[in-house]
């Protein structure tokens, strides 16, 4: 049986972060909660629902061109540190 590697994350944030398990022994999702709405990247978007991202690219894409949703209320941009310690610009999604 492989054993896991157990890592302590510390943020230094005002965001909260929630983090779903739907098995035990899978993966969590982790989730941004801000302004009390819950944020996520197509990446997270896609795990959540067992599909590839460009899948949830190609919903998003016919759900903001047929104006269901306006992309500008429910598309945020954040400053995420990748575990090398790089920054970067990520799209989430409410």
């Amino acid at each position: 049986m492989a054993k896991k590697n157990k890592q302590l994350t510390i943020r230094n944030s005002t965001a909260e972060f929630l983090i779903f398990t739907a098995q035990a022994g899978e993966d969590g999702i982790e989730v941004r909660v801000e302004d009390e709405n819950v944020w996520l990247t197509q990446k997270l978007i896609a795990k959540l629902f067992g599909v590839e991202i460009p899948t949830i690219n190609e919903h998003l894409k016919h759900i903001f061109d047929v104006g269901e949703l306006d992309v500008d209320s429910v598309i945020r941009t954040f400053l995420i540190t990748a575990k090398d310690g790089k920054k970067y610009q990520t799209k989430h999604y409410i």
